[in-house]
């Protein structure tokens, strides 16, 4: 496991963990649900969104072989059958509304076994939650071609023109009524979407009128491919024609090896409505150039053209040096769609070369860091709190609307708070505006530490503020809570005097700190002040009010100091 976990490192994936079903299922549902699941060890592997080619169990193994050496890179081949002999694509006029493109292709004597096929359906649900924008941009139909008939024709019906057996299904339903069907299927009733409300439905169909999938919803039965098919038809329908290149060209670079001839692949001829056609797959391979300095250059390293031809060769990049060592000619296959642009091939230099073997080296340039003033005076004022025998609390920038506004005896519109759009859950559904709830939670938490609880916590609120960029400000603000058998308000008003203190700020009127009565609805009546300095409100001290104390599930009375620490800076 631990070779295994340097390998995945060193070709730049991540192990993600090692487990089994059986822990998945009693770590998600509890242990009774987890009886009977499978013990087999599972690798669970992080693969790089853009590495489509690495998707599946054939290409991974595949592109950890030539990592290894220990196999070259295969060569995809495209077979154009004999004219009238190939399998032919129809796209009509009428999917120009909803889905304009296709492309096909066909994988002739395929073995199917067990594990295989179920790697074959696994790729494309992969491929369709990633690349494929989950079937908005491509949806990918195989069909078992000795069951039907070309040429296909590829167009749009209305719903209630098109009836067929969906897959895995024991009677014929129309589309209107498959919508309903799966309007419940916890898989694919994600997918409804894409075309329920348009006037025509997208439909492929056999020259029998065999209906071979309706994209991106759902396949014909009739078309199901077994253990037992031996050719596979594949087509790809979509709204973004380079998306369904990629999509046909990795299902086929990565299945073609199970062929009778391994890797290769027989083309189909797309006929468009304009009478133009078009072979697919492309399965093209394409050259660049990279200058071996610019690599070692980016990368930091000072390795020979032709080290560097053999690294990029060990990343089915296959390279060669030409023109007396200026230049490395690199041959890139259909499998990796990923490289557009010559950085692209400098990474895969630098993951061969590997991170770790890269010398660490001091910049050339000389900048001096300095710490942020506001982050410099609260890093101070944490010292200074603890000092004075404060114990810090960090909490939660987020917590509920009843925390800030009803458990404080004030309304939500009063806060000014900036709410989440999709909470997961009710302890977060808006960005505090005080740090007082918070707090009064961690004690809540805490009864059972023996009295008095001092707590104190320096951080981030959020406002809304329609004059910033961004529609909302942070404030770092100070609160420190006193809670005990009696209110201790002169403890918290120590605590004032003693900030004030080490800020240097003189308690009088002209250029110092004052406090006046004041009321605040979570304060006790006749027992709450209002902290002024320099020329401005910056929070507020006072006794908490009983209502509030009960709310947080307290029993004793407390005390508190919130100011706004920015004015200091």
């Amino acid at each position: 496991d631990e070779e295994f976990d340097e390998l995945c490192f060193e070709f730049g994936l991540e192990l993600d963990e090692i487990t089994s079903e059986k822990d998945i299922i009693s770590k998600e549902k509890g242990e009774e649900k987890a009886k009977g699941a499978s013990d087999v060890v599972l690798y669970k592997i992080d693969v790089p969104a853009n590495r489509y080619d690495l998707l599946c169990l054939e290409g991974l193994v595949r592109g950890l072989q030539v990592f290894k050496e220990r196999i070259n890179l295969p060569r995809f081949e495209k077979i154009i059958p004999a004219e009238g002999e190939g399998q032919r694509l129809i796209i009509t006029e009428q999917t120009a509304q909803i889905r304009p493109h296709a492309v096909a292709a066909v994988l002739r004597n395929i073995t199917f076994t067990k594990d295989r096929y179920d790697s074959f359906i696994d790729l494309q649900e992969k491929l369709h939650q990633n690349i494929c924008r989950k079937r908005a941009l491509v949806a990918i139909g195989t069909h078992d071609l000795d069951t039907i008939t070309g040429p296909f024709t590829f167009t749009a019906k209305a719903p209630s023109e098109i009836k067929f057996k969906p897959l895995n299904q024991s009677q014929e339903y129309t589309a209107s009524q498959i919508m309903d069907l799966y309007r419940t299927d916890s898989h694919l009733r994600h997918y409804l979407h894409l075309i329920e409300n348009k006037p025509r439905y997208p439909v492929i169909y056999d020259s029998n009128g065999v209906v071979l999938s309706m994209p991106p919803i759902i396949n014909g039965d009739h078309t199901k491919i077994t253990l037992n098919t031996r050719n596979v038809f594949i087509e790809c329908t979509g709204t973004d024609i380079t998306k369904a290149k990629i999509v046909l060209d990795v299902i086929v670079t990565m299945f073609s090896e199970y062929c009778e001839k391994p890797f290769t692949v027989e083309a189909v001829e797309v006929v468009y409505p304009n009478g133009k056609t078009h072979i697919y797959p492309e399965l093209a391979y394409r050259t660049e150039k990279v200058k071996p300095e610019y690599i070692n250059k980016k990368v930091g390293i000072s390795e020979t053209p032709s080290s560097l031809a053999k690294l990029l060769t060990r990343m089915c990049l296959k390279s060669h040096v030409t023109g007396n060592g200026n230049h490395i000619e690199i041959e890139i296959p259909p499998t990796r769609a990923d490289i557009i642009h010559a950085c692209d091939i400098v990474e895969d230099a630098a993951i061969a070369y590997g991170y770790n073997n890269i010398q660490m080296v001091i910049p050339k340039t000389y900048t001096i860091a300095n710490q942020l003033p506001l982050n410099k005076l609260t890093e101070l004022l944490r010292l200074d709190l603890a000092a004075a025998g404060f114990t810090e609390a960090l909490t939660f920038a987020l917590c509920s609307q009843e925390d800030i506004a009803d458990k404080l005896r004030t309304d939500i519109s009063a806060t000014n708070a900036v709410r989440i759009a999709n909470p997961k859950t009710a302890e977060f559904q808006v960005a505090r505006t005080t740090l007082l709830p918070g707090l009064l939670k961690t004690i809540a938490a805490n009864r059972k530490m023996p009295l008095p609880l001092k707590l104190f916590e320096i951080s981030d609120i959020v406002v809304k503020d329609p004059n910033t960029d961004v529609g909302a400000r942070n404030y770092r603000h100070l609160c420190a809570i006193y809670y005990n058998k009696s209110p201790g308000f002169e403890i918290i008003h120590g605590l004032l005097d003693r900030v004030m203190q080490v800020l240097e700020v003189p308690p009088n009127e002209q250029n110092g700190y004052t406090i006046k009565a004041a009321e605040g609805t979570a304060f006790f009546p006749g027992r709450c002040a209002e902290v002024f300095a320099k020329g401005q409100s910056i929070g507020k001290l006072g006794v908490v009010h009983p209502d509030v104390i009960t709310k947080f599930e307290l029993t004793m009375p407390c005390s508190v100091l919130e100011i706004n620490i920015e004015p200091f800076v």
